[in-house]
């Protein structure tokens, strides 16, 4: 599967657990580590646990492996690397402290809504 297909399906499972603030960034040329940040925000511990979880297990379904978790026991900021596929989960609070979207200013932005 294709990294930019990936990325719009990860984008889908979050918003299956009420995601908000969807967005895709495509860094392709801008980083060496990944291609694609797909970013969003849950509400609460509960809601971020679900979010990750509905990433994970859609994963698995279609055969893409998770290589590394972050966060999961404190659940403010999980991230998810499929390697060309970083998942961000975040709080809105620490989100907004890390600003992921001003970081990589240059990155693309594709916002993603529920349809």
């Amino acid at each position: 599967m294709e990294a930019k297909e990936f990325a719009r399906q990860a984008a889908e499972l979050t918003l299956s657990k009420k995601a908000q603030d969807v967005v895709i960034m495509d860094l392709t040329g801008l980083s060496d580590v990944t291609n694609f940040f797909v970013v969003c925000s849950g509400e609460s511990d509960t809601q971020v646990k679900a979010i990750a979880d509905a990433v994970m297990d859609g994963a698995v379904e279609i055969g893409v492996k998770v290589w590394r978790k972050e966060g999961l026991n404190n659940l403010q900021w999980v991230l998810l690397d499929f390697v060309d596929v970083v998942v961000h989960v975040f709080q809105p609070k620490v989100r907004e402290y890390y600003d992921l979207e001003r970081l990589w200013g240059d990155a693309p932005v594709t916002q993603v809504h529920d349809e």
